[in-house]
């Protein structure tokens, strides 16, 4: 029997070389390019070989703004293997249109992200701003995921939101960012799981807990996740694939397997091979 895919969605793309890559003018932090590497997804690729992951989604990185043409010279260099998501801001009237123009330039961009949460809100303040719908619908139209990297403060929100487009998956970055928000907001993030067009990412444990590689200390919070999303409705992320079978060991390989890669595989389309 083959092995089942091992998908990676998480991974940015950053060039030491900004006269080609420039980070964007609006851009939400900028990154210390000295120590930043003159090829990014040749590294990339060397973590996928290492890590054994098959296929992988690289996460077009704030400080390029609307900017794409690092994530679209990468998926051309490595068209089979690799998709991609985007940026727009919700503010600016033309985003569905440049959103349009961007995936029909390149199919291999697969969702567009939101950034929303506690010192983040140079994007939106609410996720039923008209602009942030807009962009919502042009996503449904266009086949595309909509990845949200929100806070625990945005969840009831971002429930209206999946209420009103229930047709368009939904991809919540790195465990809604748990430390940003406090225990009744969160109950928001677990409310989430009713809706079966909705994924958690198992990610950014980093962010939170500080036992690497496999982050152990956060198990008993992840359980409460897993239990109320289920193995159908978790993507992992981000750090080793082995995460997956530390945090749900009480859940078979099969089970397992889905969150490694098996979900995203079937959510883009991806095969063996």
């Amino acid at each position: 029997m083959p092995r089942s895919l091992v998908c990676e969605w998480n991974a940015h793309m950053f060039s030491r070389d900004v006269a080609r890559y420039p980070f964007h003018p609006q851009a939400s932090y900028r990154p210390d390019t000295s120590r930043l590497p003159n090829d990014p997804l040749a590294v990339y690729l060397q973590r996928m070989a290492d890590e054994g992951i098959d296929r992988a989604v690289l996460v077009h990185p704030e400080p390029y703004g609307d900017d794409h043409r690092l994530v679209l010279d990468c998926l051309a260099r490595e068209p089979e293997r690799l998709r991609g998501t985007c940026l727009f801001y919700p503010q600016d009237p033309q985003a569905p249109a440049k959103l349009a123009a961007l995936v029909q330039q390149e199919r291999r961009i697969v969702a567009v992200r939101f950034h929303a949460h506690r010192g983040k809100e140079q994007y939106l303040t609410s996720l039923a701003d008209p602009g942030v719908r807009a962009l919502w619908e042009a996503a449904g139209e266009l086949g595309l995921v909509v990845e949200l990297h929100i806070g625990p403060d945005y969840a009831a929100q971002a429930g209206a939101a999946i209420r009103a487009y229930p047709a368009v998956p939904v991809l919540i970055d790195h465990l809604a960012e748990p430390k940003l928000g406090n225990a009744v907001e969160y109950a928001d993030v677990l409310g989430l799981a009713r809706f079966p067009n909705v994924f958690m990412k198992l990610s950014g444990l980093n962010h939170f807990a500080s036992d690497p590689p496999l982050y152990l200390s956060a198990r008993l919070f992840t359980r409460l996740v897993v239990d109320h999303f289920g193995p159908q409705q978790l993507v992992w992320g981000s750090g080793s694939p082995q995460i997956v079978d530390a945090h749900l060991e009480h859940l078979s390989g099969a089970d397992r397997d889905k969150v490694k890669g098996g979900n995203l595989a079937g959510l883009l389309g991806w095969t063996a091979g």
